[in-house]
């Protein structure tokens, strides 16, 4: 999605009630991430929107990217926050091989997830199709890749092969490199 360096277009305050909405937003889309929350925004904060091409918004706070939104998709969070509060998120990990494609930017096959060196959630906890998930590389420490899931995890491990995620904020990208100021 953010393949090529963008820039950021107009630039708004967002109003305090719609801060609210977007911070209950988060807190119902990432349960655990609530006791980090006035962390992450802070109550008295004034947050940025900021529009990005393909109908993307960025919500900042002192030129701090946090989240971004696709149109009425589900909000997700920056890489950078990921980073910040790395067990707050649900995560699928990522074989030695399927690193250098993904930070390439292209679509996350299933078999990277299902090979030897991947990981996917157990049953019980289970990601569904259109949940947002935080893709770590095998022998790494940071997350690599965060987007919205094309199947659901038990649904990979059956077919094991296909798309599971076809866009996504990955390091290296144009969010990444992005300059606010």
């Amino acid at each position: 999605m953010f393949k090529k360096d963008i820039s950021a277009g107009a630039k708004s305050k967002v109003k305090s009630s719609v801060q609210r909405a977007i911070r209950t937003k988060i807190i119902e889309t990432y349960p655990l991430l609530e006791p980090h929350i006035d962390e992450i925004i802070p109550r008295k904060s004034q947050m940025d929107s900021l529009k990005l091409p393909d109908r993307v918004t960025l919500y900042a706070l002192d030129n701090t990217p946090l989240f971004w939104q696709h149109m009425d998709d589900p909000i997700i969070p920056h890489l950078r926050v990921i980073h910040q509060f790395p067990r707050c998120f649900s995560r699928v990990g990522i074989d030695r091989g399927a690193i250098r494609f993904v930070l390439s930017g292209a679509a996350l096959m299933t078999p990277g997830l299902t090979s030897a060196g991947g990981q996917l959630p157990d049953k019980e906890s289970e990601l569904k199709l259109g949940d947002i998930a935080v893709v770590e590389a095998e022998g790494k420490e940071e997350a690599c890749l965060v987007g919205q899931l094309k199947m659901g995890t038990e649904e990979m491990k059956e077919k094991k092969k296909g798309v599971a995620m076809d866009s996504g904020h990955y390091l290296g990208d144009g969010l990444w490199k992005m300059n606010i100021d």
